[in-house]
């Protein structure tokens, strides 16, 4: 079974696609910066996607909508 479950996720980012846009944003920023915003020993996957939506579930990324830009 994968963790985060997409379920879950769903109830924090509306749409798979943005879903997938986020986590890709944040892998790619984990890649490039080496910065993650937990002990790395906490994370259960070890794939930087993976890590990126357990992030995403935990609340430590922030969805920002173009309805919360207005």
């Amino acid at each position: 079974m994968l963790y985060p479950s997409i379920d879950k996720l769903l109830t924090i980012v509306d749409s798979k696609y943005k879903l997938v846009h986020v986590a890709s944003i944040r892998s790619k920023q984990m890649l490039e910066n080496h910065h993650f915003q937990m002990n790395e020993q906490e994370y259960k996957n070890k794939k930087t996607i993976g890590r990126a939506l357990e992030e995403l579930d935990k609340g430590l990324i922030k969805v920002i909508t173009h309805e919360d830009n207005e």
